[in-house]
């Protein structure tokens, strides 16, 4: 039922076709995981930022869920950041030396 004066305005059978997106390799840390306390850009709620962690994408997922859960507090993981609410740096650095890792409070 093709007509030469009628074109296509809907349709479900085709879409946006894009290539998957290739997952940026996170550079290689120096063995040395660094927390850090940063309020910027959070309208001054402050967040701990752990960085330096060694671990592929789902064990990070399961550390930042059990930090969360030890910490009592929400947060979440980005980009291979772990972002825990609060200003919980000392229980953190507690929590990840007992995991056998080496912890460095950063910034002031």
């Amino acid at each position: 039922m093709r007509d030469a004066n009628s074109r296509l305005v809907y349709s479900t059978d085709t879409g946006r076709i894009e290539k998957p997106k290739e997952k940026a390799e996170r550079p290689k840390g120096d063995g040395i995981v660094r927390i850090q306390r940063q309020t910027s850009g959070r309208k001054g709620k402050g967040v701990c930022l752990v960085t330096g962690v060694d671990l592929d994408d789902t064990e990070l997922v399961k550390l930042a869920a059990e930090l969360k859960k030890k910490c009592g507090c929400g947060g979440a993981m980005k980009d291979g950041i772990i972002e825990i609410q609060g200003d919980k740096r000392d229980l953190i650095k507690s929590l990840l030396e007992a995991k056998g890792m080496k912890v460095k409070l950063a910034g002031g």
